[in-house]
This record gives C-alpha cells, sequence and structure tokens, in this order.
C-alpha cells in the first residue's frame, strides 16, 4: 500500500457559547483548522485533522500549519502509511521541528493504518480499555458571578468534572474559584487551569490561600523548574500541560517529582504516534493522563477518543468533547456522547465518515 495523493482544507470552526476567554485577555471566537486527506492506491482515505487554539496558547497558528503542510506532503508520496515510524523520519527529515504541523498528517496515517487492517483505531493503539470516558467541561475567564454561573449550569447538567480557568489577577481568581467551588456540589471535581499565566510568586499566593478548597492545580506557571518550585509547597495535585512537549520533557517531570498528572495535546506532540509513546511511558511511570488537543471537530476528537479508551482506565484523568463546542459539522457518525461520557464511532480507523463537501474546496492536493 502506498500514499497516492495528499489533500488539505481549511475550515474555520466557530463555537457554538461564543468567545473561549483565558486570562490576561486572551480569547479565541473559533477553532482555525487544517484538514488532510491522504489516499492509497487502494483507494482508502484515512483523515487527520489539526486547530491551533488562536495565536496565544502555543507556539502553533493557524498560518503556519497552512503553510508547512505543503512543505511536506509532496515527500509522503509513494511512502507506506501504515510504516508509521518511517513516515515520522520522513516528516522529521524534510521539516525541522514544528511537530503541530505533522500532525494531522501523521493523524490521516494512523487512521488509514487502521482502516487497512479493518480494525478501530484504538485496537492499533493498545486496545479498548472501557466503553466510554468521563468528559469534563470549562469555566471560561470572567467575571466572579458569570463563572458560577456557569460552572451551577454545567453541573446542572449533568457533568461533574470542571476546569475552572485562571491565571489573572490573583486576588480576583481566589474569589472566583472560591464562588465556583461554594455555587456547586461537594465531590464536583475542579481543576484550577493558570494555562502558565503566573509567576511563582503569584501561584503561592493563589494555593496558599485556598487550601481550604479541593482541587487539581494544572499548570500554574511556564517552565518545569517554575512549576516545580510551587509544588514544593503545595499540599494538592499538580497536572502539567503546557510543559509537555516532548518525550525528553516528559522524562524531565519525572525525575524531578513535578507533577502527578499530564495533560498530552495531539498536536503539540506532533501527531498520533509520539503522543501514544508518551502516553504509554507515562503510564508506567505512574502518570495520571488526559489526551486531547489544542481544537479541532470530529475528526480530532475521535483521534482524542481513541487515545483516551486504549488508557488504562485507572490512568485515565477526563477527556474532552471539542466537536460539541463548534457550530460546523465535517463528519457523520461523530464520537458518541452519552450525558457526561463519550465513546468512539463504530467503524474501522477513526470510525467517523467524513464528507468532503462539508469542507470546501482543498487548498492543496499532491498526488500521482
Amino acid at each position: 500500500m502506498q500514499i497516492q495523493t495528499v489533500k488539505a482544507y481549511h475550515v474555520i470552526q466557530p463555537f457554538v457559547d461564543g468567545p473561549y476567554r483565558m486570562s490576561k485577555g486572551r480569547e479565541a471566537d473559533a477553532f482555525d483548522a487544517v484538514i488532510v486527506a491522504i489516499t492509497a492506491d487502494n483507494g482508502l482515505t484515512g483523515w487527520g485533522e489539526m486547530a491551533p487554539l488562536g495565536n496565544f496558547y502555543s507556539p502553533a497558528f493557524p498560518m503556519g500549519a497552512r503553510a508547512g503542510v505543503p512543505e511536506i506532503a509532496p515527500h509522503l508520496i509513494g511512502h507506506d502509511p501504515r510504516g508509521l515510524a518511517s513516515i515520522g523520519r520522513v516528516m522529521d527529515t524534510v521539516f525541522k521541528g514544528h511537530p503541530y504541523i505533522k500532525s494531522a498528517l501523521d493523524m490521516a496515517c494512523w487512521d488509514l493504518a487502521a482502516r487497512a487492517a479493518d480494525v478501530p483505531l484504538v485496537t492499533l493503539l493498545g486496545g479498548k480499555e472501557s466503553d466510554t470516558a468521563e468528559l469534563y467541561k470549562v469555566v471560561t475567564h470572567g467575571s466572579v458571578d458569570a463563572m458560577a454561573a456557569l460552572a451551577k449550569r454545567i453541573v446542572k447538567g449533568g457533568f461533574h468534572r470542571l476546569q475552572v480557568k485562571v491565571g489573572g489577577n490573583v486576588h480576583d481568581d481566589i474569589e472566583r474559584v472560591t464562588a465556583v467551588a461554594a455555587s456547586v456540589p461537594k465531590g464536583t471535581v475542579i481543576f484550577c487551569d493558570a494555562n502558565a499565566g503566573w509567576t511563582p510568586y503569584q501561584a503561592r499566593q493563589f494555593a496558599d490561600a485556598t487550601r481550604a478548597i479541593d482541587y487539581t492545580f494544572e499548570q500554574p506557571c511556564t517552565t518545569i523548574d517554575e512549576n516545580m518550585s510551587v509544588r514544593r509547597m503545595l499540599d494538592k495535585p499538580m497536572v502539567l500541560d503546557e510543559s509537555v512537549t516532548s518525550l525528553e520533557e516528559m522524562l524531565e517531570i519525572h525525575h524531578r517529582g513535578a507533577a502527578d498528572g499530564l495533560t498530552l495535546k495531539i498536536s503539540r506532540l506532533g501527531g498520533v504516534t509520539k503522543t501514544r509513546l508518551i502516553r504509554d511511558v507515562a503510564v508506567d511511570l505512574g502518570f495520571m493522563i488526559t489526551v486531547e488537543d489544542t481544537g479541532g471537530a470530529e475528526i480530532d476528537t475521535a483521534a482524542m477518543a481513541h487515545l483516551s479508551l486504549s488508557t488504562p482506565e485507572e490512568r485515565r484523568l477526563h477527556a474532552i468533547a471539542f466537536h460539541e463546542w463548534v457550530t460546523v459539522r465535517t463528519a457523520s457518525n461523530m464520537p458518541p456522547v452519552t450525558g457526561s461520557r463519550m465513546g468512539i464511532p463504530d467503524g474501522p480507523g477513526l470510525g467517523i465518515d467524513v464528507v468532503p463537501d462539508l469542507l470546501g474546496a482543498p487548498f492543496f492536493e499532491v498526488g500521482r
């Protein structure tokens, strides 16, 4: 089996609930996605997707993805998409760094390999550990009253896990989180996610003032050193997200005891191949794991679901259903969500059925 053609599409995916807000005025109105279709000489097509959350969240940015995919794709023509390690080496050889650009291409090869084997992707990723994964919902940054009201609505809707955005003015965020915690039933799981928005001084202020609240602290500062300085005084679990960009960084986090859990984002790591590798090593080292991404619709959510459900249940934190965030559809047979839990679609590969007519015309195409 050989790769015959590669097509790339640009799809804007507006948010259902309006702007997604983080601290320091950072916000986005939509995911800006690149969707890739890789077709083999046997007629099968695999799909991949990546979507940065604006330009402010990570080094990945939408125009970079759209410019980078055409630089890499021609070099994949003629290669066997089932040779995932070889595909990765080709991409790393012809294009140094920028893992987010390679993510959709790698994902499409995994989808194609699983479709060729006529098995769901979860089977190739280690096997399904459970039928569904627990979902969390985000309480975006805003006023005290708005955040408390949103938390109430989420819990009333049947969800039991909240990610509360912090990372702004420390004293205001103390008030915000205190109000959110008071507005939801005892036992609601709360993660306080600063998205690396604080200095260690600010993070320690927040942690000290909120000792009475039961929550997990997520990525308070930027560097591993900074987060480690906070962890030394912390009496709560810590999860790192933005600090995990490679296997080497994950191993450093483990060596230093800098976190209890990790959030692995597919596009940040460069695709399904590297996410699976880091996930498997991290599980063996004892970390709790969340697998998600920076954004996307049905294609990317399906990949997240397959990776989540092939993670041992006792090591899995939670998942997120990005396809429910956006107003546009790109596929049918989407990842099923029942209440506060998400499964994987029936069928080989990612299981979804992408509808090319919903994507518009490709902005790039190469093949033979």
